[in-house]
């Protein structure tokens, strides 16, 4: 039967107690090799349970910005859906800010490489959440185009938690786990190599306009669900549910190992 546990480490349940970093052991450095590949190059290994039977997903956060249980509990619930796993845990690492106001990718890669502790080890897949207090340095706000999520590495994503913020006090209709779990999900798609980047497709269905995205009407690989303003508009349509797989990707995900 399906296990999921969810460890909460530092914050949320002060009854559980609390871990600190020398807590870990630290004798043997851990073998990176596995988690520096490109997105998509392990979508086989989160969708079967051909080499990895269990996923452990480290959550590191800036003091202040860490998710809500809503969003952390639907990623797992897709997770659940999609994927074949034994056991599914999360385990919360706060970290301090790198105060600044945007990141680009390599420095999020950086800051990784400083604090991540959980890498894939035996039978257990390891994945990587980064949760900023910036903003990605990518960003056009401007031409209203604010990036609330990315995937860099076969393992790793962040996550713009104060961008997705900061949409969500925009609107009355949508909550900050509404707009975290519609973002994590989506990114999750990317790392399950949807679409083309590690999940060849069934049917063609990759959006002429925007690489490794979903050309079906209200997949969750949508291109817009990327960016701040689609987003938004696509989760007021839906009465803020994230979206779904749609019928190809679910095809793409199936035929690379998946549920």
């Amino acid at each position: 039967m399906r296990k999921i546990s969810v460890l909460l480490l530092l914050i949320f349940i002060c009854a559980l107690g609390c871990s600190k970093d020398n807590d870990l052991d630290t004798s043997k450095t851990p073998d990176k090799t596995a988690n520096l590949k490109d997105p998509g190059d392990s979508a086989n290994d989160f969708l079967s349970d051909s080499k990895y039977k269990n996923l452990v997903i480290q959550i590191g956060y800036v003091t202040g910005f860490a998710p809500t249980e809503i969003a952390i509990s639907n990623f797992v619930s897709l997770l659940s859906q999609r994927t074949h796993k034994d056991e599914i845990s999360v385990v919360y690492k706060e970290l301090t800010s790198p105060d600044k106001d945007s990141l680009s990718i390599k420095e999020i890669s950086e800051l990784e490489t400083k604090n991540r502790t959980m890498y894939t080890n035996g039978d257990t897949l390891g994945l990587y959440i980064y949760f900023s207090d910036a903003s990605s340095n990518a960003d056009k706000p401007e031409e209203d185009l604010v990036t609330l999520g990315a995937v860099y590495r076969n393992t790793s994503m962040v996550i713009y938690e104060a961008t997705i913020r900061k949409l969500a006090s925009k609107s009355i209709l949508l909550s900050t786990g509404e707009v975290e779990s519609a973002t994590i999900c989506h990114e999750a798609g990317h790392l399950f190599g949807l679409v083309d980047i590690g999940s060849p497709s069934v049917v063609p269905h990759q959006d002429p306009s925007a690489e490794s995205h979903c050309n079906i009407a209200g997949c969750l690989m949508r291109a817009e669900l990327q960016f701040g303003n689609g987003m938004a508009k696509m989760l007021t349509a839906k009465g803020g549910r994230t979206p779904g797989f749609g019928v190809e990707c679910i095809k793409d995900l199936r035929a690379n190992g998946g549920r």
